[in-house]
């Protein structure tokens, strides 16, 4: 192990993305809901009455349906380049969504109806109308799929008209589709995924979360490359120079992204688009009153290695550390022999990271219920180790209702989860109170949520533990700049015997009132966030049972750096059940 004055180093195995892949920001675009891949020599296309030739149209194969507009756009992925190929017939378009190209013939939704438009003289038809608003179309051959938000399933009809067969629809969101390599391909807005199903039965053979969210349109192009539209808003500071006083003020302006999904699936599980980030982690010593310290020894958790998660290097800040090893975690740690009144200090660490989007696609029959815990995780992750009020007659009765008669682990999982987001809304809170208060005042923070998840799924039988620490600011497009978080998080994993420990966010899928809720992060984790400790403190001191606390000693500097996309991942490993 490392001495106080190395650097950890490992090689890294995952090269920056091609140049070719880039994030696509079509110039003029303002919500894409239909994305379809076309061959810039197809006859139609050069059919179409345009203007004379443009050198930046050159090669552009992406054609996206802007639903604002009205415009069906021809678009460079090379340049952003975008060219409106039906300037004389917007009003069909307004407000629609999905788009499929299929034999010459522009296949789209609006509202409840499907729609077919010729090409090159875009001649508009009605092909079917449903009962709710359909969102997303897929057509070949074999049949003609759309998505129903409302109904809850994929309709697939003939190409008579006539109703064949449904299929569940695999989220809750506004969905869009894609045929390809004889799997019927599904993007999901709230849940941030992309599914790919059996075209025939719905199973769900693969899902990757997309590194961006709301997802709204996806394609594949001829070299079988998932592409994937974005879009919503996002706050901004403008300047507003008629108010002098306050000439900041906050506006919205649209998203609107065209990227590539990158994916490579393992056992049970898929990992997508990743990057590569450099983290530091900055400790300023600021007590807020005189005190000696004498030997104080100061513990601060490293990033961890797992599935979607590799820590290349790490160097010490301001001042030297040792390393230790804690049931497979590294800590960094940091020796005062004397600490005088109101000394100076920075010191911390700097991490570089490969960090990937991971889901698992697991059902309850996949499950082998016979399995039981390791040896001694009974007494590590099934006891109140932590303030959990276990004990307390409140939290007992959440955990025997929330779960009922259910015994498969990750049904029950699912409804703890569903039945605290039932209980609470999440609110900041500056301190974490202990479950039984928070089920009481049906408000808490992410912290506030793990303490009452971890206390009933433990009563219920299920080993978990807390996951953390930091999330990095989600806007990949901002190379080398330092990125800043607002604060701290936690989430949680529980362990399935035979499978290992699965992730699952807190609070950040609480997002619908009383449900349905998304599982997006239930058994996955997004590309942003840092696992620095898993079952143990982050951050710690061998004076906390003295009661001196960290914040009373000190202030934290965190900063991200995103210094690049990493390439498609190489095949993931089996999943160890031990891990």
């Amino acid at each position: 192990m490392p001495d106080a004055t190395d650097t950890l180093e490992v090689e890294s195995t995952s090269p920056l993305i091609d140049a070719g892949w880039r994030t696509v920001r079509p110039l003029g675009a303002y919500q894409l809901q239909g994305l379809a891949w076309v061959d810039p020599q197809a006859l139609w296309l050069r059919q179409l009455p345009r203007l004379p030739f443009c050198q930046a149209t050159l090669g552009a194969s992406l054609l996206a349906l802007d639903r604002v507009r009205g415009f069906i756009l021809l678009i460079n992925a090379e340049n952003d380049h975008s060219e409106i190929l039906n300037p004389y017939t917007l009003e069909p378009f307004l407000d629609a969504a999905g788009l499929c190209l299929f034999q010459d013939s522009l296949w789209f939704c609006r509202e409840e109806t499907l729609y077919r438009c010729y090409l090159p003289d875009w001649q508009v038809e009605r092909v079917l109308r449903c009962s709710y608003p359909i969102y997303g179309v897929a057509v070949d051959k074999g049949g003609i799929y759309v998505a129903c938000q409302k109904s809850g399933y994929i309709h697939c009809f003939e190409h008579t008209g006539k109703e064949a067969f449904r299929l569940p629809a695999p989220g809750i969101g506004e969905e869009n589709l894609a045929l390809h390599g004889g799997d019927l391909w599904v993007s999901d807005r709230l849940e941030q995924s992309v599914y790919c199903l059996n075209r025939q039965t719905g199973d769900i053979k693969g899902v990757a979360l997309t590194p961006f969210a709301q997802p709204t349109a996806l394609t594949f192009d001829e070299a079988g490359q998932p592409w994937v539209a974005y879009g919503g808003e996002e706050p901004y500071l403008r300047d507003n120079p008629n108010n002098r006083d306050t000439p900041l003020e906050i506006a919205h302006r649209d998203i609107c992204v065209i990227h590539p999904l990158v994916f490579s699936s393992g056992q049970h599980y898929t990992l997508s688009n990743g990057y590569l980030l450099e983290m530091a982690y900055l400790e300023e010593i600021s007590p807020l009153d005189a005190c000696q310290l004498d030997n104080l020894e100061w513990r601060i958790a490293l990033p961890a290695n797992s599935l979607r998660q590799k820590l290349l290097r790490v160097e010490p800040l301001g001042m030297p550390f040792r390393l230790e090893t804690v049931a497979d975690q590294q800590v960094a740690i940091f020796d005062f022999p004397e600490l005088r009144p109101y000394e100076a200090r920075f010191f911390g660490w700097r991490a570089w990271l490969e960090v990937r989007g991971i889901k698992y696609h697991l059902t309850p029959a996949d499950i082998d219920e016979s399995l039981l815990l390791p040896e001694g995780f009974a007494e590590q992750y099934l006891v109140d180790n932590d303030e959990l009020a276990m004990d307390k007659p409140i939290v007992q009765e959440a955990a025997r209702v929330a779960v009922g008669t259910e015994t498969n682990i990750l049904r029950k999982m699912l409804k703890i989860r569903n039945y605290v987001y039932d209980r609470l809304s999440y609110a900041l809170r500056p301190k974490i109170e202990t479950p039984d208060l928070v089920l009481e005042r049906g408000v808490g923070s992410c912290g506030e949520y793990v303490g009452v998840l971890l206390a009933l799924a433990r009563l219920n039988g299920i080993a978990c533990r807390t996951v953390g620490r930091y999330k990095c600011p989600p806007h990949p497009e901002q190379r080398g700049i330092p990125l800043e978080p607002t604060y701290n998080h936690v989430w949680l994993e529980f362990y399935v015997p035979g499978i290992g420990w699965l992730p699952m966010e807190s609070n950040p899928d609480d997002v619908v009132e009383r449900g349905p809720y998304p599982t997006r992060f239930f058994m996955g984790l997004p590309w942003y966030h840092v696992e620095a400790s898993k079952g143990m403190r982050f951050e710690t001191t061998n004076y906390r049972d003295r009661g001196v606390r960290l914040g009373d000693l000190a202030l934290n500097h965190v900063r991200f750096t995103i210094h690049g996309e990493l390439g498609a991942p190489s095949t993931p490993q089996r999943h160890s059940s031990e891990a």
